[in-house]
Formats: structure tokens, C-alpha cells, sequence
């Protein structure tokens, strides 16, 4: 150790260069280096080799691994517990598997099969519903476009083609009338009919009460057929018909029409059901007295009463219903009378007749004075 901890002294003029320490690193090749190279040196000393870059070549292709080829372990597509126990007796651990409850199992052909006709059949519904949507929009776009002077063919009542007689009314809900009354404009379409079947139903009450119990009662027989004959068609044009037209164009007019008749419409369904005797309704006080004559036909009369007491009942609450969305339209007494006089004045026929009476008094007063 003393050689490396000794320092030279100071004095001794030595070179570091020749130090062992750095003489042994020096080059000791046959040719010069680019560090020693002297182009300007005579001996034969060669100059240091040319530099040639190496080219890198490709990495080796990954080795696939070996196919397994040892059989598989049969997949265990039960529950958890059965799966802890193959995997106990087979001596590995297989995780559990969490199996997919919206599609059915691949062992149930049956089970796909259905579930594959139930989405086929929700997609058809779908397609049928908006096959619908699309047919009432396209008779919406054919009605605003005939606008409101436009001319549509009369469809009510649906009558067969070789009848004489054709359509007298153009009616159709879902175009004419907003969404937001179409509900009411349809129940009170329905009344009409139910009014109807329920006069017709009386016709056969009172045939039964003349043939049965009171052979003389032939004016009640007569009054039932003219009340079905004269209500229906009259309650159709003077009430059902005011209440679709003011739903359908917002008619202030036709709403108080609807309900000065509708108001008398529901009285006579009051007296309808008393039941006068000799008035031709089988009322309450009808049906009562033909139950001491024949009992079946009293109890007919009865049924007759109570679907004339359900007819006046429902008249009451249509009537209120219709005028709460009376009062939601914006509609008045002024608008009436504005849109009565502007009707009036409108009608060729009216202003035709007004025109032949003053020219008559004219013509009368200047006779007169001659």
C-alpha cells in the first residue's frame, strides 16, 4: 500500500505524460488513428480505414405457441355450486360463469324461435302504427290543402251504391277536428247512436205492451215509431252536427245552437223517462202498470226505463263537459251574433229574398201614391 499513498517530490521535474497510468492506454496499432493521423507526414503511416456503416438486420419472427393438445375441460354452464364442485374433483379451479338472461339458451331451439316471432310481430305492430300516422297526416295535408271553401265528397251516412239515395254530410274526426276534441266529438257521436238504438228498443217495448197488456194502446204504439222516426235524423242535423262543426272550425254560433237544442234534447229524455202513459215512452210509470198485466213485458218496459234514465244522465254530464271546453276556446255571446250576421248577409238566398221584398214594398208604395 506504501507505493499508492507516496507522493514524488515536488522538486523532480517529471512528465505526467509518461506516467505508466497513461502510457498503457496509448494506441498501439499499425496504423495511425484519426487522433494521431498527420496528413502531412512522410513516413508510411496509412490512414485510418474507411468508416462502413452496418446494416441492421430484421428481428427474428415471433414464435407462435404450440396448439394445446391436451383435451379440453368440458365447460360447466350450471350454477356456481356445481361449478365449485366439478372443479374440486377435477382439481383446478374454474371461475364461474355469469350466464345472459335475454337470450335464451342455445339448447332451446323452441325458445329462440318464439322470442324471434315476438320481435318480429312488434316490429309489424310498429310498422302498422306509423303506416297509420302517416295515412292521417296525408288526409290533414288534403284538407288544409282544399281549404276552407274547398269541395270534399259527402261520406255520411254510408250508404251502399245502388241505394237512390247518397251521402247528405262530409265527416271525418281525425282530419276535421283538432286532437285535443276529438275524444268529446267521438263520445258524442256514439250518444247519438246510443239515443237512436234506445228509440228503436222503445218501438219494441211499446209493440210488446200493445200486444200483450192494452190491446186499445194503439196511439202509443204509433207516437214510438214517429218519435224514432222524427228524433233521430232531427237530433243528428240540429245538436250533433252544431257541436262538430263548432269543434271543428271554432263556430261560436254553432256552440250556442248546440246547446239551445242539446238543453231541450235532455228535457225530452226527462219526460222520456217518466214514462206518460200514452205518450209512447217506456218509462218508469209505464213499465210499473204493465208489470200487473204481464210480467215479461214489464220487464221489458223496465229494461227499456233504465236505459232511458242512463240516456238522460249522460245528456247532463255531456252538456257540461262540452261547455267547460266551451269556455276554454275563446268563444262568446258577440262572436255569435257577428258570425250570425256575417252568415246572413253572406247567403245568395237570404240577400235574393231581401232584395224581392224591398223592391215589392217600393214598388207597392209607388203604385199607392199614384
Amino acid at each position: 500500500m506504501s507505493k499508492y499513498t507516496s507522493f514524488p517530490d515536488p522538486n523532480d521535474d517529471q512528465n505526467p505524460f509518461q506516467d505508466p497510468s497513461v502510457t498503457q492506454h496509448s494506441s498501439n496499432t499499425g496504423y495511425a488513428t484519426l487522433d494521431l493521423y498527420n496528413p502531412f507526414d512522410n513516413k508510411n503511416v496509412q490512414p485510418p480505414p474507411p468508416y462502413e456503416a452496418t446494416v441492421p438486420t430484421a428481428p427474428p419472427p415471433a414464435q407462435t405457441p404450440p396448439s394445446r393438445t391436451t383435451p379440453t375441460e368440458p365447460r360447466n354452464y350450471g350454477s356456481y355450486n356445481t361449478q365449485n364442485e366439478d372443479s374440486s374433483a377435477s382439481g383446478s379451479y374454474v371461475p364461474p360463469i355469469l350466464q345472459s338472461t335475454d337470450s335464451p339458451p342455445a339448447g332451446d331451439p323452441q325458445t329462440a324461435v318464439n322470442a324471434t316471432t315476438a320481435e318480429l310481430l312488434k316490429k309489424q305492430e310498429e310498422l302498422e302504427r306509423r303506416a297509420r300516422e302517416l295515412e292521417r297526416r296525408e288526409r290533414e295535408l288534403d284538407a288544409h290543402a282544399l281549404g276552407p271553401g274547398g269541395v270534399r265528397q259527402n261520406n255520411w251516412p254510408p250508404l251502399p251504391s245502388f241505394c237512390p239515395v247518397g251521402p247528405c254530410f262530409y265527416q271525418d274526426i281525425s282530419v276535421e277536428i283538432s286532437q285535443n276534441f276529438q275524444r268529446t266529438v267521438t263520445i258524442m257521436y256514439y250518444y247519438w247512436m246510443f239515443t237512436a238504438c234506445i228509440l228503436l228498443f222503445n218501438v219494441i217495448s211499446c209493440l210488446a205492451f200493445f200486444c200483450a197488456v192494452d190491446v186499445s194502446g194503439g196511439v202509443g204504439l204509433g207516437l214510438a215509431i214517429l218519435w224514432f222516426i222524427l228524433f233521430t235524423p232531427c237530433s243528428f242535423v240540429c245538436w250533433y252536427r252544431p257541436v262538430y262543426k263548432a269543434f271543428r272550425s271554432d263556430s261560436s254560433f254553432n256552440f250556442f245552437t248546440f246547446f239551445f237544442v242539446f238543453f231541450a234534447q235532455v228535457g225530452l229524455y226527462v219526460i222520456m223517462t217518466i214514462g206518460i202513459p200514452g205518450w209512447g215512452f217506456s218509462g218508469w210509470i209505464v213499465s210499473l202498470s204493465a208489470l200487473k198485466g204481464n210480467v215479461g213485458v214489464g220487464v221489458l218496459m223496465l229494461l227499456n226505463a233504465v236505459l232511458f234514465t242512463g240516456q238522460a244522465a249522460m245528456g247532463v254530464v255531456l252538456l257540461k263537459k262540452v261547455h267547460s271546453l266551451y269556455r276554454q276556446t275563446g268563444a262568446s255571446f258577440e262572436k255569435a251574433q257577428a258570425e250570425f250576421a256575417t252568415g246572413v248577409l253572406s247567403n245568395q238566398t237570404v240577400r235574393q229574398a231581401a232584395a224581392n221584398a224591398t223592391a215589392s214594398a217600393a214598388q207597392g208604395a209607388f203604385t199607392g201614391a199614384r
